[in-house]
């Protein structure tokens, strides 16, 4: 098989690592056969799509609608390689499916509006399909509705050009959408447990997701949670697309 690539922007080792291992134990792969690329710290490249089944793209702290002046140097290399790959993903219809950060990625295709409008905080949420995802091969393996952890500052409040909406949330129109047959991105974590999410309340406790007192009431939340489903749509991704 043909390895799948991962792509992370965290910059602290142990959330990144973290991160690593949720995907690997989602999707069922072993390292050899999901290649970790941390594109906080170096640059990515021009990746032969040849190369690889498919492309997981994981969340971090960077959103495509900080004001540039904010944005360090390694999140606008960050963005314009991404961009680059969005691009070239989207016009070979090459399996790729974005987390999160995804959503800036692929919402910022043009006709695309990624904005500060339909932030969510973070919590475990009921997640809608739309009559699309529903008939989905990937997103129609899930149960309508499902609860998910989530927790962000931008969404998409305009859909790029051709794409297709997947899922909804009540409070953000936009959770899940695909492009073509094979290029997704979701705003909700699939991911996540409730141990790691609580150690992410606790990483990015500095960076505006929420105020200082509600960091231990956001984590008993998180804690009560029943969240099972989404998991499944990273193995579901490899089934999906694993190449010889």
């Amino acid at each position: 098989m043909r390895p799948f690539l991962f792509l992370g922007t965290r910059a602290e080792d142990d959330v990144a690592q973290q991160e690593y291992d949720a995907v690997l134990a989602g999707t069922g792969l072993h390292p050899d056969e999901l290649v970790r690329v941390r594109l906080e710290a170096g640059p990515l490249g021009v990746p032969d799509l040849d190369d690889w089944s498919g492309i997981i793209l994981g969340g971090g702290p960077y959103n495509v609608s900080d004001p540039d002046e904010r944005k360090s140097p390694d999140q606008h290399r960050a963005e314009a390689e991404l961009r680059a790959l969005a691009e070239r993903v989207v016009e070979r219809d090459f399996p790729f499916l974005g987390a999160c950060y995804g959503i800036g990625v692929l919402g910022t295709l043009p006709g695309g509006v990624v904005d500060r409008e339909f932030g969510e905080p973070i919590c475990a949420l009921p997640v809608r399909l739309s009559d699309e995802g529903r008939a989905d091969p990937l997103f129609g393996i899930l149960p309508d509705p499902f609860d998910a952890y989530l927790g962000h500052k931008e969404a998409v409040s305009r859909l790029p050009d051709g794409a297709v909406l997947l899922a909804s949330t009540d409070t953000c129109p936009v959770h899940a959408f695909r492009i073509g047959r094979n290029v997704y991105a979701t705003q909700f974590h699939p991911e996540l447990d409730a141990v790691a999410i609580c150690d992410r309340i606790d990483a990015y406790s500095a960076h505006g997701y929420y105020e200082p007192h509600e960091q231990e009431s956001l984590k008993a939340a998180a804690r009560e949670a029943m969240v099972s489903e989404p998991v499944r749509l990273l193995a579901r991704f490899v089934e999906l697309h694993a190449r010889a």
